[in-house]
C-alpha cells in the first residue's frame, strides 16, 4: 500500500536500530499479541503458545506442506488465486489440483463444493489450501462455507491450510471468520497462516504468523524452527502492530472502503467495458477487462500505452485470462490518474487496430 508505516511501527524498529538490536528473531511477545488482537478484532481466541513467527506466509505454507504431504502428492487450490500458489509447492515436487471458483453474472465469485469434491477425488490429493480472504477476489468466505470445506475435507483426510494474510483489512459490511473459531474438528487440526505485513505494509521486514490448531501441529512448527526464522525487526514491528497499530489500521480501513466505492465510479465513467465487484477486504481490485479488446493479458497494454503497472491476470490461473489486479491501497487521486490512463490506453489501443 501507498501509506505512511503506522507510527507505533516506526517506533518499535527505530529504537531496535539505535541501540544496534539486529540479532536473531525471538518470539518474544508475538504469541501473546496476536492473540490479544485475534480476539478483540476477529472474534477468535488462540493460544499463545501455538502462535509461531515465520519470515513471510508462503514459506511456512510451503514447509508445512513438505512436511505433511509425500512427494507427488496433490495441493488444491481455488482458482484464480494468488500467482506463488501455483508454483511455490512444485519447488518441494508437489503437483496443482484446481477447484475453480464459481462466478455468477455479476462478477461476484464463491465457493463451488463439487469442484472442490471433485479436486479432493483425486487420488494424490493431500492438501487444501484455502485462501480466505480471498485473492484476488477479495470474497470472505462465510460460517457455513467453511464448515462446508471443512466437512469435505475430513471425510476425504486431506490436510487443511488456511491463508488469512488480509484478515485485518475486511472492510465495512462484511464479517470475517476465522477458520480456527469455527465449532468443527477440523479447526483443531488446521493449520492457520497470517501476518501483519498486508495489513500495516510490512512485508519487507519478514515475519509472519503461524497459529497450529494442535500440540501436533505446534510441535511440527517448532521444530522446524531454523527452516521458519522470522526477521528480528519483523517480529518488533508485528508486535507493535496487533498492540498499538490499531487507530492507524482503522484508518486505512475507511480509506480502502472509500476506494473501492470511488473505483465503481471511475469505471462506470471512463471504462464501462470492465467488471468490477467491491472486494469484500483488503486493497485489491480484481477487473474483468475481458470486452475491452486486450486480448488475455491486458496489463501489457495498460503499460506499454498507460503506463499503469497492474498485476497479470494469466498468472493467477487460466481463469484470469483478460483480467487484471489493481492495487488501491493508494490515494484518489493516483487511483483517479491510474483509470484515466488505463481509458486512454484503451483508446490508442483501438485506434491502432488492437496492437
Amino acid at each position: 500500500m501507498d501509506f505512511d508505516l503506522a507510527p507505533p511501527v516506526t517506533q518499535a524498529v527505530t529504537a531496535a536500530l539505535a541501540i544496534g538490536d539486529c540479532g536473531y528473531a525471538h518470539k518474544g511477545m508475538l504469541g501473546e499479541a496476536y492473540a490479544a488482537f485475534a480476539a478483540a478484532r476477529l472474534g477468535w481466541a488462540p493460544d499463545p503458545g501455538r502462535v509461531f513467527p515465520i519470515p513471510d506466509v508462503m514459506t511456512g505454507l510451503a514447509e508445512v506442506i513438505g512436511a505433511i504431504t509425500p512427494p507427488g502428492s496433490g495441493i488444491i487450490i481455488n482458482s484464480p488465486v494468488y500467482p506463488p500458489f501455483w508454483f511455490r509447492f512444485g519447488f518441494y515436487g508437489r503437483r496443482i489440483i484446481e477447484a475453480p471458483l464459481a462466478r455468477d453474472a455479476a462478477g461476484r465469485y464463491d465457493l463451488d463444493p463439487a469442484a472442490i469434491e471433485e479436486a479432493l477425488s483425486d487420488p494424490g490429493a493431500a492438501a487444501y489450501l484455502l485462501c480466505s480472504p480471498h485473492n484476488p477476489t477479495g470474497n470472505v468466505w462465510s460460517a457455513a462455507q467453511l464448515e462446508t470445506v471443512a466437512g469435505l475435507c475430513q471425510r476425504r483426510g486431506v490436510a487443511l491450510l488456511v491463508d488469512e494474510i488480509h484478515a485485518p483489512l475486511v472492510l465495512p459490511g462484511t464479517a470475517f471468520v476465522p477458520f480456527g473459531s469455527l465449532d468443527h474438528s477440523m479447526a483443531e487440526q488446521a493449520y492457520i497462516f497470517t501476518s501483519a505485513s498486508k495489513g500495516w505494509n510490512i512485508p519487507g521486514l519478514k515475519c509472519g504468523v503461524a497459529v497450529a490448531g494442535s500440540d501436533y501441529g505446534a510441535a511440527l512448527l517448532e521444530e522446524r524452527w531454523e527452516a521458519l526464522l522470522a526477521g528480528h525487526l519483523g517480529v518488533l514491528a508485528s508486535v507493535a502492530a496487533f498492540t498499538d497499530g490499531l487507530p492507524w489500521l482503522d484508518a486505512v480501513v475507511g480509506q480502502l472502503d472509500e476506494n473501492r466505492a470511488l473505483l465503481s465510479v471511475l469505471l462506470r465513467e471512463q471504462l464501462p467495458g470492465v467488471g468490477y465487484a467491491q472486494p469484500q477486504a483488503s486493497f485489491l481490485a480484481w477487473l474483468d477487462c475481458r470486452e475491452l479488446g486486450l486480448g488475455d493479458d491486458p496489463s501489457a497494454a495498460f503499460l506499454d500505452k498507460g503506463k499503469v503497472a497492474v498485476s497479470r491476470g494469466p498468472d493467477f490461473g487460466s481463469r484470469g485470462r483478460g483480467f487484471v489486479r489493481l492495487n488501491i491501497g493508494t490515494s484518489p487521486a493516483l487511483i483517479a490518474d491510474a483509470v484515466r490512463r488505463m481509458a486512454m490506453a484503451v483508446r490508442l489501443t483501438s485506434a491502432a487496430g488492437g496492437q
